[in-house]
């Protein structure tokens, strides 16, 4: 009996599966908070230099707040102040409204910058001046912190495809509480950088780790519902994140505060069951049994359990005649297997560079970037009940294709749109991000289906690495807005739509088996007929 046979009779969606969904819910809220917390914790707010500091007492001394500006600042064009130049000396004429000045020399600022703190009150850019010449060590802390990312996921990966995904999450729980605590009590930017390196690192596994063990655990019939109701937990923690950064707005404590939710995911781990569907591909039938047997006793289904034994598990799994030692060579040895590997790659780095584009580039559409966050979660809701349903009638290739190409579109048409026209822009963007959300949502239930069992950690972390590096990437494309100011759209468009068409070299697995092993993806799919036999 197969054991996608044996979900479906003891019920692949009882109380059992919504235990396993609601206990990986206090880990999976804080991925988002986490992902996306630079939009607040590395803000930078409006500045300008010091003045009082960098010039002496005198006339200067006895002048307003206001008349010290107009005299050490250069205005910029649009009149607002130069957050990076000042005067090398007072221009007392400009008091007079005289514009013109032998001595009207302009200079990088000298003694440190006076922070805006009515919308954040310390961010990293304030607490190590990340500025002007220094800004891009500002935007920097993203791409290190997803690149932390990009290596953790196939880490965990491999290591939970050949220990198990249940211990792996553990480690994931705690190391990136551990990183978490020390980078919001870091003395130094690159003690703070090299902490959310890791930090980024351990969340990676509970980011792969979480949607496998959810998707393993579900039958044919409630896969789609079980992707989809995995990735709310994103959406959820989207909107607690605008909520939290809202009040908190120091950095240090909204580090802790959102990783807070971890301690009630340490102590719910003891109730995680391990993935039976993993213990039989490895051989360990007593494990699996074991395992059925709650799910079975939980969902009220032990009257389905009378014919099924360890051994009978061993014997249709056929895992005593398997090579245990699968890596990631194997996603590359046969033909079918390579190309799907290929392919799933590239459109998870495209999905994953767009995503991120959108996301971590909130302060772009003129809105408070609280508001701007919070319409961007609250998009996502309606957004996935309507994935969920084109992926039950259509399918999961047409569903990415769609959700990819049509981002593309969106950010097309916010090229030709002006900066001021504000409103116009915030609805495109926000009907691209939730287009982006849904290719993001199809795509990791896609790749579940997509590869074996003996293997899925593998493939899940060998896409996650690409996606990582597309995320890695995708902050440092705002600065080829110095070459020209609409390369970085155009660049993301191009990435979108073309990830879209790689998502047509796909295979369909709308309502086909799990496969269990690489050479049930080198013959055709199995298409099931039980969800035929249920309507």
């Amino acid at each position: 009996m197969k054991f996608d046979s044996i979900l479906s009779e003891i019920n692949g969606f009882g109380k059992f599966q919504i235990k396993l969904v609601l206990i990986q819910m206090l880990s999976r809220i804080i991925m988002p908070c986490h992902f996306l917390l630079n939009n607040f914790m590395a803000a930078v707010p409006s500045h300008h230099c010091n003045v009082n500091a960098s010039y002496d007492g005198g006339i200067f001394g006895n002048l307003t707040l206001e008349q010290k500006l107009a005299v050490g600042i250069p205005a910029e064009q649009d009149g607002t102040l130069s957050s990076c130049q000042m005067f090398s000396k007072p221009q007392y004429q400009l008091l007079s409204g005289s514009n013109s000045s032998e001595d009207a020399f302009t200079v990088q600022c000298q003694n440190g910058w006076v922070y805006d703190n009515s919308t954040f009150k310390s961010t990293l850019a304030t607490e190590w001046d990340l500025v002007c010449s220094k800004k891009r060590m500002n935007k920097v802390t993203a791409t290190i912190f997803f690149s932390g990312v990009m290596f953790g996921a196939p880490l965990f990966g491999f290591l939970s495809d050949r220990f198990g995904r249940r211990p792996l999450l553990l480690v994931s729980y705690l190391s990136s509480m551990t990183f978490a605590v020390l980078s919001a009590f870091s003395t130094s930017y690159i003690m703070f950088v090299i902490m959310r390196f890791f930090t980024g690192m351990s969340l990676a596994g509970i980011s792969i780790i979480s949607v496998v063990l959810n998707v393993e655990w579900f039958s044919i019939e409630h896969r789609t519902f079980s992707g989809v109701i995995i990735s709310l937990d994103w959406t959820l923690g989207n909107c607690i994140l605008a909520g939290i950064a809202y009040y908190v707005n120091e950095w240090r404590m909204l580090i802790l505060v959102v990783t807070s939710p971890l301690i009630l995911a340490v102590i719910a781990w003891r109730w995680l069951p391990e993935s039976a569907r993993w213990l039989l591909a490895k051989g360990k039938a007593d494990a699996a049994h074991h395992y059925i047997m709650k799910c079975a006793e939980m969902n009220n289904r032990t009257n389905c359990m009378a014919t099924v034994t360890p051994q009978a598990l061993l014997e249709s799994a056929q895992a005593e005649s398997r090579d245990d030692k699968y890596t990631f060579v194997n996603l590359f040895k046969t033909p079918n297997i390579r190309r799907l590997s290929i392919c799933s790659g590239i459109v998870w780095y495209g999905v994953a560079f767009t995503y991120y584009g959108i996301s971590l580039n909130i302060s772009g559409f003129g809105l408070n970037p609280y508001l701007t966050q919070l319409i961007f979660a609250s998009i996502e809701m309606p957004m996935k009940i309507g994935v969920y349903v084109f992926l039950e009638k259509v399918g999961r290739r047409p569903g990415e294709m769609g959700a990819l190409l049509i981002t593309g579109f969106c950010l097309f048409i916010n090229v030709f749109v002006p900066k001021d026209k504000w409103v116009f822009r915030t609805v495109v963007a926000v009907l691209g991000k939730a287009l982006s959300e849904a290719s993001f949502t199809i795509m990791y239930l896609f790749t579940t289906e997509l590869y074996p069992t003996v293997v899925r950690q593998n493939g899940l972390g060998y896409t996650s690495f690409l996606a990582r590096l597309g995320v890695s990437i995708s902050p440092l494309i705002m600065l080829l807005e110095d070459v020209w100011h609409l390369l970085p759209a155009v660049t993301y468009c191009a990435v979108a739509v073309g990830s879209g068409l790689v998502a047509s070299l796909l295979p369909e697995t709308l309502n086909t088996l799990l496969p269990e092993f690489i050479e049930d993806i080198e013959k055709p799919r199995i298409q099931s007929t039980r969800r035929k036999e249920i309507q």
